[in-house]
């Protein structure tokens, strides 16, 4: 009758193990819910999941906040960072699983959970039955009485279970613990990877920026330059093609002059001849006569004093770098004032106000004055 009640209170006691969600004995760890209640925390953490599909996870493991309802009472469970790891553990409710399933399920008289216990391999008919705390190891009765192990200390099976069990759980809630801090750490270090790459994309686009504003400072200049080039260009193309027309009508007038000589000499009346010859000859001495067309310099053609040199702007370009962390203060971009040649642009750095500056100026073409061709006598 004793044992029937025993039995009784033991399958009562079953039924408060028992999980809310995998109807099974709880597997440890178990942890304790803020309304008291317990779950697996497998079977919890399978509950946030499906409450939460689109939070990120840790090996199949909420690893972020979130919340889910406590399945036996609604009541809503907030997580922090940790996730279902933040859950606090219920070591009574652990060691109540422990002691039941020692006491309770071993003893109980049931042929299927009836465990084989393992034999000594050098007394084939002992079981393992005492732990020698000398050696380190399990071994049988016999072994102490009359083997290897007669001199060495022993205790129950049982007692050093209990105690490296519990050893082992501490070491394992120690690694889970430990896990959440690694855990921790590899957020910090992914964040810390996103800011740098961050702050790279940020830092490049500020120097394509001012490399940007440098290659229009040399646009404006290239520009200016080629424009002061083409405009004593044209100038100079103007002059010439005025000559050139200049020429080819004074050429063209003494053409006919030419062919007026020629049918004169073929004229055979000598009255008409000499009548005829008298004007032809004054004609061709005027247009004999040159004095009157300008002449080119020699070199007018030449546009050398336009000419260029970029050494010194080359070991300017060539000594860009980035600021050193000396440096007192850092200039903001600003507008240069238009000199007395017309010339403008904006700074954006210390080194492209240096360049700026480092330009050479444009000479100023040779007058046309100077150039054009002195009359001949």
């Amino acid at each position: 009758i004793n044992m029937t009640v025993i039995y009784t209170l033991m399958d009562s006691l079953e039924k408060q193990l028992i999980c809310p969600i995998c109807l099974e004995t709880f597997t440890k760890p178990v942890v304790i819910l803020p309304c008291q209640h317990n779950l697996c925390r497998k079977c919890a953490n399978d509950i946030f999941q499906s409450s939460n599909p689109y939070l990120p996870t840790r090996g199949g493991t909420a690893a972020s906040g979130g919340r889910f309802r406590c399945p036996s009472c609604r009541h809503e469970v907030v997580l922090d960072r940790h996730g279902v790891y933040g859950l606090q553990r219920n070591l009574l409710v652990e060691n109540i699983i422990d002691m039941y399933k020692q006491e309770y399920i071993s003893s109980r008289p049931s042929p299927e959970q009836k465990v084989d216990q393992p034999i000594c391999e050098v007394h084939e008919d002992e079981k393992i039955n005492i732990y020698c705390l000398t050696c380190g190891v399990p071994t049988c009765s016999m072994c102490k009485v009359f083997g290897a192990h007669k001199d060495c200390e022993v205790a129950p099976l049982n007692s050093i279970y209990q105690t490296q069990k519990t050893e082992l759980s501490d070491r394992i809630a120690m690694m889970v613990g430990n896990n959440d801090r690694i855990q921790g750490i590899i957020s910090q270090l992914e964040e810390t990877c996103r800011s740098i790459e961050e702050n790279g994309r940020r830092q490049k686009s500020k120097v394509c920026e001012k490399f940007d504003h440098l290659y229009a400072i040399l646009e404006d200049r290239k520009r200016e330059m080629n424009v002061k080039v083409n405009a004593e260009q044209e100038e100079k193309l103007n002059y010439i093609r005025r000559l050139t027309r200049k020429y080819g009508d004074h050429l063209e007038s003494m053409t006919k002059i030419m062919e007026t000589g020629i049918q004169t000499l073929e004229e055979p009346e000598m009255a008409v001849f000499l009548q005829n010859t008298k004007p032809l000859l004054q004609k061709i001495a005027e247009a004999s006569n040159t004095s009157h067309l300008e002449r080119v310099e020699r070199g007018y053609e030449n546009m050398d004093h336009y000419s260029v040199s970029f050494k010194r702007e080359g070991r300017a370009l060539r000594n860009i770098d980035f600021a050193r962390e000396d440096d007192e203060e850092e200039e903001d971009e600003e507008e240069v004032a238009v000199d007395a040649d017309g010339r403008a642009g904006q700074t954006a750095s210390g080194e492209v106000d240096s360049l700026n500056e480092a330009l050479p100026p444009l000479l100023p073409p040779q007058p046309l004055s100077t150039c054009r061709p002195a009359t001949s006598s």
